[in-house]
């Protein structure tokens, strides 16, 4: 009989079983029991492991990597190799502009790069930072 995951031990009951149906045909009752364990082992990590966006300077270093782009490649979205530079180590913040060009010419969540995050020390403060009250 199924039923919720509700402790650490029905989470290891449900990977152990899991492992044991992993080789389950589709559309057969072990290969019906295997879907429905999984989505029961994924709703309880959610809840209990749920894992934070990432830090927009972070997801952009990423985005980079992944698809084999140079930091000379932002600059039609953030501007000059300086503004590059000063964006990605964090001592100049994203600008509204910056984030709708790295979205519309990147596909960058936009939703990701408008999370506040911390600039270094040395940073100059921009008129508007998302993790700084106005009129401070």
């Amino acid at each position: 009989m199924l039923r919720a995951i509700k402790s650490e031990a029905d989470y290891e009951r449900a990977l152990t079983e899991i492992e044991v149906l992993f080789e389950s045909q589709p559309n057969t009752p072990q290969g019906d029991r295997l879907e429905t364990l999984t989505t029961l082992v994924e709703a309880y990590e959610q809840k209990r492991y749920p894992i934070s966006p990432p830090d927009p300077i972070e997801a952009l270093l990423y985005h980079l990597e992944s698809r084999g782009l140079t930091r000379q490649d932002l600059e039609p979205y953030l501007g000059s190799q300086a503004r590059v530079e000063e964006v990605l180590t964090r001592r100049r913040a994203l600008t509204i502009g910056m984030i709708r060009r790295l979205h519309d010419g990147l596909g960058l969540p936009a939703e990701i790069l408008i999370r506040p995050y911390k600039l270094s020390r040395s940073a100059a403060q921009p008129a508007f930072a998302p993790d700084r009250p106005q009129g401070l």
